[in-house]
C-alpha cells in the first residue's frame, strides 16, 4: 500500500485540533516480514541519497522529533536511520538546559548542533521544548533570567513562534531543509507502554515518577502542541503529525517522508572539468604502471 505523506502534513496556516487526527491508521504493511522489506527499501534509498547529499555538499537536512513520553521517538530514530552512514548523520538529544545554556537566548544551544552541508542532523527534542514544556510549566520560564517586560508581554509566545519560524526560514535560504515530526500517541496507548516498562525488569530504567507527573498534564501538553503546530508549520519547514500507536507504521511513514525530502533536493555528483579529467587519466596511467 502506497503511503501518501500529504495526509500527515500540517497545512501551512491550518488550525490543528489533535482530537480530530488519528493516533492509529490502517497498516501500510501486511505482515512483520512485509514491514521489514518495506523499511529496508526505504533505508536503502535513504542511504543512496545520503551519499549523494554528502558528495553534492550544498544541502543539509535537519529532522526534528517531538512527542509525548513513550511515543517511540528513540525507536523511530534507531530503526529508520539504521542504514545511514554514521559519518554523515548526527543525533542530538536535548534535556533540561544547563546553567551555561540558560545564560543565552533559547535558540542558542540547538543552533550549535545544526548539521553541516552534506549531512543529516537529528534533534531528539529541540528548541520546540521552549514553547511546549516551558509553556506547560511557566515556572521554568521564570528561571531563564529574562527581563520582566519581555516575559509579561501578552504576545510573548507568538514572538517565540516567530523567532522559530524566522530561524527555519533562514536555514532554508541557506540550504538546510527542516522536517519536523510529531509522534501522535493516544493517552491509552501511553498507559499501556508505561505499564509494560513497569512490568519488564529490563525496561524499568525507562520509567520514573516524573513520567507519571507529566502524564497528569496531558490536556495542557495537547493544547501546547496544537498551538505550536498551528503557528510553526510552514511551506519550507512543515510538521508531520505521525500516528504513533502502531510503532511499525509510524516508522514507515517517517522513512517515506525522509526519502521524499531527500529526493526533492536538486543534487548531483560533482562533475570533473576537462583539466581534471586529464589529471585523472595521468594518475591512472601511473597507477597501472606501478603494477602489484
Amino acid at each position: 500500500m502506497k503511503i501518501s505523506t500529504k495526509e500527515f502534513r500540517v497545512r501551512d496556516g491550518g488550525k490543528i485540533n489533535l482530537k480530530n487526527l488519528p493516533t492509529k491508521v490502517k497498516p501500510f504493511y501486511q505482515s512483520a516480514d512485509d514491514y521489514q522489506k518495506l523499511l529496508a527499501a526505504h533505508i536503502q534509498e535513504m542511504s543512496e541519497r545520503q551519499e549523494l547529499l554528502y558528495a553534492d555538499n550544498r544541502y543539509s537536512l535537519l529532522l526534528i522529533f517531538q512527542a509525548m513520553d513513550a511515543a517511540g521517538k528513540d525507536g523511530a530514530i534507531k530503526h529508520v536511520m539504521s542504514g545511514v552512514n554514521p559519518q554523515g548523520c548526527q543525533v542530538f538529544s536535548f534535556k533540561h538546559p544547563s546553567a551555561g545554556e540558560l545564560a543565552h537566548d533559547f535558540l542558542w544551544r540547538t543552533t550549535r548542533d545544526l548539521p553541516e552541508r552534506g549531512r543529516i542532523g537529528i534533534f531528539n527534542r529541540s528548541y520546540y521544548e521552549e514553547v511546549l514544556v516551558v509553556k506547560v510549566h511557566p515556572e521554568i520560564l521564570k528561571g531563564q533570567g529574562l527581563p520582566a517586560e519581555l516575559v509579561e508581554d501578552k504576545n510573548f509566545w507568538e514572538k517565540r513562534y516567530r523567532s522559530i519560524t524566522n530561524l527555519e526560514k533562514h536555514l532554508h535560504r541557506n540550504g538546510t531543509r527542516v522536517i519536523k515530526f510529531f509522534l501522535h500517541l493516544s493517552k491509552e496507548e501511553q498507559r499501556r507502554r508505561f505499564l509494560k516498562r513497569l512490568d519488564d525488569p529490563a525496561r524499568n530504567w525507562k520509567f520514573s515518577q516524573f513520567d507519571l507527573v507529566e502524564r497528569g498534564f496531558w490536556k495542557e501538553y495537547r493544547r501546547a502542541y496544537e498551538e505550536c503546530l498551528t503557528a510553526t508549520s510552514t511551506e519550507e519547514s512543515p510538521w508531520f503529525v505521525v500516528p504513533a500507536d502502531d510503532k511499525l507504521n509510524a516508522r514507515l511513514i517517517i522513512s517515506q517522508v525522509v526519502c521524499e525530502a531527500l529526493k526533492d533536493l536538486k543534487m548531483e555528483y560533482p562533475k570533473s572539468d576537462p583539466k581534471r579529467l586529464l589529471e585523472l587519466k595521468r594518475l591512472r596511467r601511473q597507477l597501472v604502471k606501478q603494477g602489484g
